[in-house]
């Protein structure tokens, strides 16, 4: 979309306001709200001012002038709004230099789509991540000096079964077998079925939707797949409509990790290939998984660096609660064709070249998608670049293996600080092209230790009482 078709859709919506949204650097939309008297053709060109310094990761206060640049291949009417407005994606720039902006997630995922045209390897990849998250009908949480608790609620939680209902029906999801049980068990079809067509009337098509494993509301919806910015575009779009779509019905999402106890985390599956001249090189037929010497050195660099990336790819405390051996957890650092018990793992659904791709299941959706798939395609490109081997494909349980077979199996870190660590050591492959700079990676990681690692580190656990109040 140009900019006269977005101010032609404007015209045609009869919009009166337009909302500017940008990404702050741990991963949430940010917006602000101008007339549509104040809307434009200038705007693109001259942008509009914001306070960089309130806003988390950015600006020092002695340097806060930042501008908007809106990006008109963004444009939608918001579904949401009381009044008709038009939504758009915005860059960041520097009023000094003019430059883009080095810390705006979104360039950095704009940059590694050049940087991998740059390489001549391929012309585009395409990335379809698959986000998992809980619907849940209350939620309560607070922290002060002398307390702390958390609790979640929801309908079809197991552990509603012998709560008075007025009456209690029944139908609660036993734990660990949301997978696919019908209505009225599925007690969120309607629900899903709302933000499936609502994410097809803001331009996301969709592929499937359905209940997951985990009791309580757990669920999926998977988008088709899309280029590199535009799907990171599109990641933030979808928690946009579908956060909005429960609130109406009075419920919330969330795409904590691992908020439940005892039952399956969510994960942000992410399945990835890369094409040139029309032509998958993940794809050779007859090889194992059906998959190239391309795919398998860009998986030896997905599992070269997977400590790394963790910070990037799952960088909260919290997904180091989902990360742990069963549940389907990703942490053996090996590959395999259709086995889930495996960081990465090749679908066998189809032997099409079109179909072809590798499923990274590391990912978690509490990450930044713009920092999180230039991150793995980074990673990728310098497994190809080094020609980087992989351990063996390994086609068992890996839950499952003698302790002996089990040893041998290399496994990601198990906390936040540790694979903080991991990245402060091994950055240099995202350093490639400018694409990551120093700034950014020495700043996300003196952020999430500031902010997540010592803010947790610091306060009691509710369980810590139950363990030691009596010793």
């Amino acid at each position: 979309m140009k900019v006269k078709d977005v101010l032609d859709l404007a015209k045609k919506s009869n919009v009166q306001v337009v909302d500017l949204k940008f990404i702050d650097m741990p991963g949430l939309w940010q917006h602000f709200t101008i007339s549509m008297n104040e809307f434009g053709e200038d705007l693109f060109e001259e942008g509009i001012g914001f306070d960089g310094s309130s806003i988390r990761g950015f600006q020092a206060i002695n340097e806060s002038d930042m501008l908007l640049f809106p990006d008109p291949a963004t444009a939608f009417i918001d579904p949401f709004s009381a009044v008709p407005t038009l939504s758009l994606n915005c860059n960041i720039k520097d009023p000094i230099t003019g430059q883009a902006y080095t810390r705006d997630p979104r360039y950095i995922a704009q940059k590694a789509e050049k940087y991998l045209k740059s390489l001549g390897i391929a012309d585009i990849s395409f990335w379809g991540p698959e986000l998992e998250f809980y619907i849940f009908d209350d939620v309560r949480f607070e922290q002060s000096y002398n307390k702390g608790m958390y609790m979640v609620d929801s309908k079809e939680g197991f552990w509603n079964s012998g709560k008075d209902e007025n009456p209690n029906l029944g139908y609660k999801i036993r734990y660990k077998e949301g997978y696919f049980p019908v209505p009225p068990m599925d007690s969120l079809q309607d629900i899903r079925n709302e933000m499936l067509l609502t994410l097809e009337k803001v331009g996301i098509a969709v592929e499937v939707h359905h209940h997951e494993v985990a009791t309580a509301g757990q669920c999926e919806i998977d988008m088709k797949f899309d280029t590199l910015t535009t799907m990171a575009d599109k990641v933030m779009k979808y928690k946009y409509v579908l956060k909005n779509i429960a609130k109406k019905h009075n419920k919330t999402v969330t795409f904590m990790p691992k908020p439940i106890f005892m039952d399956n985390g969510s994960g942000m599956h992410v399945h990835q290939s890369l094409w040139k001249n029309n032509k998958n090189l993940f794809f050779k037929l007859g090889g194992y998984g059906d998959v190239s010497e391309t795919a398998i050195h860009y998986i030896g660099g997905l599992l070269k660096h997977a400590p790394a990336l963790c910070a990037l790819i799952a960088p909260t405390t919290n997904s180091y609660r989902r990360l742990v051996p069963g549940y389907e957890a990703p942490i053996n650092l090996v590959y395999s064709q259709r086995n889930r018990s495996a960081c990465v793992r090749i679908p066998m659904y189809s032997k099409s070249e079109k179909s072809k791709r590798i499923e990274f299941r590391t990912p978690d959706p509490s990450c930044n998608p713009y920092l999180a798939f230039p991150a793995m395609l980074m990673a990728g490109l310098d497994g190809i670049q080094n020609k980087i081997e992989p351990p063996k494909p390994i086609d068992k349980d890996l839950y499952e293996l003698e302790p002996e077979e089990a040893g041998k199996i290399k496994h990601l870190p198990g906390s936040l600080d540790v694979v903080l660590d991991a990245l402060e050591k091994d950055h240099d492959f995202l350093l490639k092209g400018d694409v990551f700079t120093k700034d950014l990676i020495e700043t996300w990681i003196a952020y999430k230790r500031a902010k997540e690692v010592d803010a947790i580190r610091l306060r009691p656990h509710p369980y810590e009482f139950a363990l030691y109040y009596d010793i």
